[in-house]
Formats: C-alpha cells, sequence, structure tokens
C-alpha cells in the first residue's frame, strides 16, 4: 500500500473512530437522560425539549415548524409531541391571526412547573454523564467543538483548509 494510500486508510479510520466514539456516547447519555427525565418529572426528552424551547419564545408563542430546528423530528411526530404535551395541560395550541393553517404554541404555568422540574436533572445527569468524566479543559474542548460542529453548513466543507493530525482549526 502507498503511503498516500495508508494515509487516506488511517484517515477513514479516524473518522470511523470519531463516530463510533460520538454515537456510544449519545446512546450512552440519551438513555440516561430518558430514565432520568421520565423518572423525575414524566418528561421525555423531545418534551422536555419542546418545553425549554417554549419557555425562551416570546409571549406570543412560535409555530409548531418554529420548533423543527431545535427538536429533530418530522413535522407529523412533532405535532404528536406538541398534541401530547397540550392534552396533559403543559402547552396551549392556537390558530395564528393571519395564515388558518398555521398554529402558535405556548407555554403554560403547568409547562413551566415541569420545566421547573426537569432543569435540574438534566444538568446533574449531562454534568454526570458527559462533564464529570472529562478535565476542566476537556470540557471546554468538547463544547467548543461541538458547538463548531452544529453551527457548520454543508458548503463549509469545500472552503476548510486540510488539517494534519494533531492540529486544530484556528477561526480565522
Amino acid at each position: 500500500m502507498s503511503e498516500v494510500a495508508a494515509a487516506a486508510h488511517g484517515d477513514e479510520y479516524s473518522c470511523a473512530r470519531a463516530w463510533t466514539a460520538l454515537t456510544a456516547a449519545h446512546a450512552r447519555i440519551t438513555g440516561q437522560l430518558s430514565t432520568a427525565l421520565g423518572r423525575a418529572c414524566g418528561l421525555s426528552i423531545t418534551e422536555f425539549e419542546i418545553l425549554l424551547r417554549l419557555s425562551q419564545a416570546p409571549p406570543a408563542g412560535i409555530r409548531v415548524g418554529g420548533l423543527n430546528s431545535a427538536v429533530r423530528l418530522t413535522q407529523p411526530a412533532l405535532s404528536r409531541a406538541v398534541a401530547r404535551l397540550a392534552r396533559r395541560g403543559y402547552l396551549t395550541r392556537a390558530d395564528t391571526a393571519d395564515d388558518r393553517r398555521g398554529v402558535l404554541i405556548t407555554i403554560t404555568r403547568a409547562g413551566q412547573d415541569a420545566l421547573r422540574c426537569a432543569v435540574p436533572v438534566h444538568a446533574q445527569t449531562i454534568r454526570e454523564s458527559l462533564l464529570d468524566p472529562l478535565m476542566p479543559d476537556e470540557q471546554d474542548l468538547l463544547a467548543r467543538a461541538l458547538a463548531r460542529v452544529a453551527e457548520s453548513r454543508p458548503n463549509d466543507q469545500a472552503t476548510r483548509q486540510p488539517r494534519t493530525r494533531g492540529t486544530a482549526a484556528r477561526p480565522g
């Protein structure tokens, strides 16, 4: 195998190792978080995410579609989750004045109470499962790296400079 082929194979292996580590960590942490939120507050992770976003929304509420970027579900699955929360009294749904098909959702006092229960459970579970195993500098690196990945767009790949192993890209 040539040096170029060996390097390419090594890059592919590094990608696979990174992906495997990410998916394994995600599966473990979401499993722990799901159990903790369910036991303590009766919420799923998706329901927690919806209530969290609604708690930060303007008083008039937001459209269901406005949750799509934060809660990665299909539109029908998101609508079902919103309907479940509405049945439990955690949010209200109202038609929009400008679009008869649109629905505005707002968090209720009961939803705020559920969120007040869930936020410390979420924080403790994330701290114990994700952050405590890391050194403080690793925590900061992880947060910065994941933020960069979350904020990147597919086209960003074409403009990025290639990196050699062990070097970090610097914002330029």
